[in-house]
């Protein structure tokens, strides 16, 4: 039987606001409130609370047939609980029928995987956390920022626990090999792969409603008929896409609402399940190996990395950036660490991207990207020093830490020592007796 896996990506950065030069020094806030609030309630009025009412209503009417898996990115949340708190509600409903799951990722959307292991762990645990704090799931597969994935990802990701993990259908990757099958990580055989079908997807993502597309209009009958078509052999069908694909990328008036509803039953008839990451993982075994020496992504015809670190401008922001990486590790600042996350967010090197034009780019052009991310980062890297002066070496300053963290654990456990012994002397013979004869002494007085 063949299973349809569908994962949607819901994620958006805090963006950056005109932060100048002048800034810097004495402007703290480095965020536009006013644009994140528009696009977030924007977005959730015509796609995430509609999307959400479907899937609710594809899962009763199927009787729990009907399954999908959702990344939701650390900083996308934070957002949603201040802006959109619906859509969180809408997706407390989906984790309570039992037949939606939660994937791992980065809390911050980052980049750390490709040079930071240790702060890309720390991120990866932070975001599951957060999942299972709200949705009382602990995530199982693991999807990392854009689907991004080479040999060494799978390593990292084998050693935190998980057994599954997401990756693009690069061709440059795949080679000859279809993405319809179960595989495993040439770097650690027991990490098993699910391949995105690029074609497939991007049917419904990027190419529902372009009137020039040869195949349009999609139906869903007609879409399960291509599915039900692949070799028998191949049992699994990974559609992986933006949740923005109902709804914003494909509005409403194009039909996708109506098509996504009518695939569970044309599924049906041609005898074709719907299963999440970890359900198709378990009941099917990896037929093969594949390596990535190189990192590969879903996005763009070469399916690289190339759209966030192919300048000069993204590299020398991106290498700025995780410079002060181990100092930030060491600060207690909520302020500094949540300002730390959000300025890892990919978004804001695919915005000082020069190959392509960039549709989503809040900025006139790449250079006014990396102009206002530089100066937020100049001020944020004041802010890091006046905390952890330069003059200190990170060894030195890390053993300091140490120490002092060390003295404050040891004073917290003296004070506990000491009020336990006062607590077993108030209780002694000898103390009640003392009591007693103070009381008697001054009755006689």
């Amino acid at each position: 039987m063949k299973n349809i896996c569908f994962y949607f990506q819901i994620h958006q950065p805090h963006r950056l606001k005109r932060y100048r030069f002048f800034n810097i020094g004495g402007d703290h806030y480095y965020y536009d409130d006013f644009a994140n609030e528009d696009f977030m309630q924007q977005i959730a009025q015509v796609s995430f609370v509609p999307a959400n009412r479907l899937i609710l209503d594809m899962i009763k009417e199927t009787n729990g047939a009907f399954k999908v898996a959702f990344s939701i990115s650390g900083v996308a949340l934070d957002q949603m609980e201040i802006y959109a708190p619906e859509v969180i509600d809408g997706f407390k409903e989906l984790a309570d029928t039992g037949c939606v799951e939660f994937l791992s990722e980065t809390q911050g959307h980052s980049l750390a995987s490709l040079i930071n292991p240790e702060e890309f762990k720390k991120q990866v645990k932070e975001h599951d956390d957060k999942i299972e704090g709200l949705f009382g799931l602990r995530p199982k597969v693991f999807r990392n920022t854009e689907l991004i994935f080479s040999d060494e990802i799978a390593g990292l990701v084998y050693d935190m626990g998980f057994t599954g993990i997401l990756m693009p259908g690069a061709k440059r990757t795949l080679g000859w090999k279809s993405p319809n099958y179960v595989y495993q990580s040439a770097e650690q055989p027991k990490l098993k792969l699910l391949v995105r079908n690029p074609k497939f997807s991007d049917d419904i993502a990027t190419r529902f409603s372009n009137y020039e597309w040869s195949e349009y209009p999609l139906t869903a009958d007609k879409f399960i008929n291509w599915i039900a078509s692949t070799p028998k052999e191949e049992q699994v069908i990974n559609l992986f896409m933006n949740y923005e694909a109902l709804g914003n990328f494909q509005k409403k008036s194009s039909g996708i609402f109506d098509f996504m509803r009518a695939l569970p039953r044309f599924a049906v008839e041609k005898d074709i399940g719907f299963a999440t990451p970890s359900g198709v993982l378990a009941k099917m075994k990896p037929v093969d190996k594949i390596s990535s020496m190189h990192p590969v992504s879903w996005v763009g015809e070469e399916r690289d990395i190339f759209p966030w670190l192919g300048n000069t401008l993204q590299q020398e922001a991106f290498n700025k950036l995780y410079e002060i990486a181990e100092r930030v590790s060491m600060s207690q600042s909520r302020r500094l660490l949540q300002d730390w996350i959000y300025l890892q967010s990919s978004d804001h090197f695919y915005y000082m991207g020069t190959k392509n034009a960039l549709p989503f780019s809040p900025y006139s052009s790449p250079y006014e990207a990396f102009n206002t991310y530089m100066n937020v980062l100049s001020d944020f890297k004041e802010r890091v020093a006046s905390e952890f002066p330069s003059s200190i070496e990170n060894e030195e300053l890390n053993a300091l830490l140490t120490t002092i963290h060390n003295q404050a654990y040891e004073i917290d456990r003296l004070e506990n020592q000491v009020e336990e012994l006062e607590a077993k002397l108030s209780k002694t013979p000898a103390k009640a007796t003392i009591e007693k004869e103070k009381k008697i002494e001054k009755k006689t007085k």
